[in-house]
């Protein structure tokens, strides 16, 4: 099984991973993590990246790319992956289905978590309390005005995701506002969908 979720920042997609991942055994990758783990093993295109955030600048869709590519080759990830950040753009989308094709392989689903976004500051301000609660460790990023940011990135770059992939017929919209076991049951229906 190989999907995409996709949908703003607190959407619930980092939550609707990780219960995927515990179902069906299969990993959650990360951009940020994958850039990292490429970096760290000093493999050719993590040198590359390094070089790249060494000089302050962003890496280029080709290096990301091209660091996905390497990572859902991993033995973890034969059965499938959840891909967490990735695609962000339309271009890299476009990237990843010709990357998958020459693999001999394709998404299995892209599903995105529609939500009303005047909800979500609440849902990020109670995601901050509960980790707080929990002596758990913030996310610097967890404040308003980072999350205004974030949302109005998430806007620009990201959203035209939904038509790319609505075009393709490979889109699923379930309702993001829904109770998080309520979210969890509609993902599996699409993807019981995708199975038979």
């Amino acid at each position: 099984m190989r999907l995409i979720l996709l949908g703003p920042p607190g959407a619930g997609k980092g939550t609707q991973a990780q219960r995927l991942v515990q179902k069906h055994g299969i990993p959650q990758l990360s951009t940020g993590d994958m850039l990292r783990a490429a970096v760290k093993a000093g493999t050719e295109v993590g040198k590359r990246a390094q070089a790249i955030m060494d000089s302050g600048q962003l890496v280029s869709d080709e290096v990301v790319n091209q660091i996905v590519s390497e990572r859902v080759d991993e033995p973890d990830a034969r059965k499938g992956f959840i891909l967490d950040g990735y695609p962000r753009t339309v271009a890299q989308a476009e990237a990843l289905t010709r990357m998958l094709a020459s693999k001999g392989q394709k998404l299995d689903a892209v599903i995105e978590l529609k939500v009303d976004e005047s909800a979500l500051l609440e849902r990020m301000q109670k995601r901050v309390n509960e980790t707080h609660a929990a002596g758990g460790q913030v996310r610097a990023d967890d404040n308003p005005e980072a999350f205004k940011k974030r949302l109005d990135e998430y806007r620009r770059k990201t959203a035209p995701l939904s038509q790319y992939y609505a075009g393709t017929g490979e889109l699923r919209t379930i309702d993001g506002m829904a109770d998080v076991d309520a979210v969890t049951g509609k993902i599996e229906e699409v993807l019981r969908a995708y199975a038979e």
